[in-house]
């Protein structure tokens, strides 16, 4: 996946400072055809960086704090890879700890989870089911969105083929 980064020259004139590989990107080695890439992130209260500089290196937690901001994008292989033989989920825990500090310590065993974000999500590529809590199954394809406003829910991935989703998480008071 290609990152293009923009930014500001001496001038102030705009100006492409960046363009290559999304830098913190990781496939498991624990779930083949998992992927997670953090293309970029903000902080509350930062001013916009004319100067391109990447702050996903300086980034501890993918859950943001209030006003902050993440820009996930995930591939999800097929769930017939968690029900392979091979696949052990203690090495695909602390896979997730490593790669999804904040996030993966609110993911339950069965996947489900809620953050204190707005979330916008895309399905670039496939087609999967978001689960919510109460049993309710939604399909989404290529090209639907969904907005998460803090709800406990899940991904299926039970089309057989990657799915690849981005994701843009707001940082929000959870409310009551």
């Amino acid at each position: 996946m290609r990152r293009v980064v923009t930014g500001h020259d001496e001038n102030g004139r705009s100006v492409v400072v960046s363009d290559g590989p999304v830098p913190r990107s990781r496939e498991f080695t624990s779930l083949p055809g998992w992927v997670s890439r953090l293309p970029w992130a903000t902080e509350p209260g930062e001013p916009v960086s004319g100067t391109g500089e990447d702050p996903t290196p300086k980034v501890t937690s993918l859950l943001p704090t209030p006003g902050g901001t993440r820009f996930i994008v995930l591939t999800f292989p097929p769930d017939t890879a968690m029900a392979d033989p091979a696949f052990d989920p203690v090495a695909f825990d602390r896979e997730q700890r490593a790669d999804s500090p904040g996030i993966a310590d609110l993911i339950e065993p069965d996947g489900m989870h809620a953050t204190p974000t707005v979330d916008y999500g895309i399905v670039l590529q496939g087609d999967i089911v978001l689960e919510l809590d109460n049993g309710q199954c939604t399909r989404l394809s290529t090209g639907d969105i969904v907005i998460q406003n803090g709800t406990r829910h899940g991904w299926r991935n039970r089309s057989g083929r990657p799915v690849a989703m981005a994701f843009v998480l707001v940082g929000a008071e959870r409310d009551g």
